[in-house]
């Protein structure tokens, strides 16, 4: 592995990622400037929820997880001819699958809908429109399985670039469906339904070319016996059963803000889109560099380097979402007014969304956490524990849900149950990792951990004593006064969140060699 391929690696999914991002918001700006939080935007993100629920199946979920471990151990026995055969048989049965499955979703979607979110019943032609969405937008889901399956494949060719782009595509199909298609529909609505269909086809399109240059050339071939689609499956089967309990919580979310006051679903799903910004960047990236690299370390039996992988990778995924979990939970309100108190969005709409912004931060660790620790999982051939922790995880959130947050905190308390969710299963994932791994040593993570969130508390509370101050509150809450509100205490914050890891010995180490990661100075690789 060559000097910083790492780092060179992750930079260039976390830079694809975030223009990614960046261009999600600026979609949700257009949406909430449109569309606000009425009863037509939480008609489109139920809908557009529904086949959601099943990408993770059938996309960057099970599905690429289950096939990087295989694809690399192909690639290190056969070589590009052996495993390029089975992509070819993964492609063609995906696609026979995935079609069925948006046919049958396309002509169920009234009863789905009921299902998922019953409380739009109450409202004259909420679950019609719903509904009506839904069909419209099942082939989304057979767009993004196959742009997924060719991220996995040039991912696993240590081709990161372009991959890490292609969800750009997804915001521009929608963006620009929102400016040319919706002014010329009766409702408008359809217009980012189109859009969606039309980013799902780019985020496909524009891997191919790259495809192509590496050597592969699609030919049909349904083989349902084939011994590596076998492999995916066997190890792809206990995946499905975490992600379909993952799910569950979205089902549960959904459900129960559909009976709550309108805007609801709108309120966690912008914060949602807030929130995901930095774990798209962190955790995604992290995860889609250390997966590949973590399976043909398996593959070649590097444990050592395994396990430094997993600590350069857990290391990064502390450092880098800390600060960013104290800076939403301080400075969160003006983000939000900022990004999205436009049009028919209102200064109320901006305190609700803060309010579950909020809680879904606190959660930001433990969603990227999983990201991170899931793949030595699956790296070493065992999906059935991150299943098993999964569930449990579910089980904590619905008795959360329940019995405490939502009967407290309103639509709030769906956003901390999530996240309460989402630390338990990263909790469970961490602790139990030296039973599949002996050579991870907890204490040395667990310093980790202390070092990132004492920095980011010490800039946190910087930044919230600023906030008071008679010079920042005399920016005003207009348009230039939030950006140079959020530029400036952006840059006290990583100023005095970098001087505090400075302090701490907390700045990761960027050098490389031969594969394994620099131990820390003072720092016993074995601790």
């Amino acid at each position: 592995m060559r000097t910083n391929s790492f780092i060179s690696a992750f930079s260039k999914v976390a830079s694809g990622t975030f223009l990614s991002r960046i261009l999600g918001l600026i979609r949700e700006q257009v949406f909430a400037h449109l569309f606000g939080a009425s009863m037509a935007a939480d008609a489109f993100f139920a809908a557009y929820r529904i086949p959601n629920l099943l990408r993770d199946l059938f996309a960057e979920g099970a599905l690429s997880s289950a096939f990087v471990p295989v694809f690399k151990d192909e690639l290190n026995k056969g070589g590009k001819e052996q495993a390029f055969k089975l992509a070819q048989v993964t492609f063609s049965v995906l696609g026979l699958v995935v079609t069925g499955v948006c046919v049958v979703g396309a002509l169920l979607s009234p009863y789905i809908v009921k299902l998922i979110a019953p409380g739009f019943s109450d409202i004259a032609g909420k679950s019609e429109l719903t509904a009506q969405l839904t069909a419209l937008m099942f082939p989304f889901l057979l767009l993004v399985a196959l742009a997924a399956l060719i991220m996995s494949i040039l991912n696993s060719l240590d081709k990161f670039g372009i991959p890490a782009l292609a969800p750009a595509m997804f915001n521009i199909g929608v963006i620009s469906a929102a400016v040319i298609i919706c002014p010329y529909m009766e409702n408008p609505i359809f217009g980012i339904a189109i859009g969606v269909l039309l980013g799902g086809l780019g985020q496909m399109a524009v891997q191919i070319p790259s495809l192509w240059k590496a050597g592969f050339r699609f030919t049909f071939k349904p083989d349902f016996r084939n011994a590596g689609l076998k492999r995916i499956g066997r190890l792809m089967t206990p995946m499905v059963g975490g992600l379909a309990a993952g799910r569950v919580n979205i089902f549960v979310n959904t459900l129960l803000a559909s009976f709550m006051a309108a805007g609801s679903v709108s309120y966690l799903t912008y914060a949602y889109r807030i929130m995901h910004l930095p774990l798209g960047i962190i955790a995604v990236g992290l995860g889609t560099v250390a997966l590949p690299k973590a399976s043909a370390q398996a593959a070649e039996n590097n444990i050592d380097g395994l396990r430094e992988t997993f600590y350069r990778a857990i290391h990064l995924c502390f450092f880098l979402t800390f600060p960013v979990i104290t800076f939403f939970i301080v400075a969160g309100d003006i983000i939000v007014a900022l990004l999205f108190e436009h049009g028919k969005f209102t200064a109320l709409d901006t305190y609700n969304t803060y309010r579950a912004l909020v809680w879904f931060s606190i959660g930001l660790v433990g969603f990227a956490g999983v990201r991170v620790t899931a793949p030595i999982y699956y790296a070493l051939k065992d999906a059935v524990r991150p299943m098993k922790y999964s569930i449990i995880s579910i089980f904590v959130n619905l008795a959360a849900n329940l019995l405490v947050f939502v009967p407290s905190l309103n639509f709030a308390g769906l956003a901390l149950a999530t996240a309460i969710g989402g630390i338990v299963n990263f909790g469970l994932l961490l602790f139990n990792l030296p039973r599949v791994l002996s050579e991870i040593r907890l204490l040395r993570v667990a310093m980790m951990f202390f070092r990132s969130c004492m920095g980011s508390v010490i800039s946190g509370l910087l930044v919230f004593l600023l906030l008071r101050t008679e010079w920042i509150m005399a920016l005003g809450d207009g348009l230039w006064g939030r950006i140079e509100k959020i530029g400036f205490l952006g840059l006290i914050a990583v100023a005095s969140y970098l001087l505090v890891s400075y302090a701490l010995n907390n700045i990761p180490k960027f050098r490389e060699s031969r594969g394994s990661v620099e131990t820390e100075p003072g720092e016993d690789s074995d601790v």
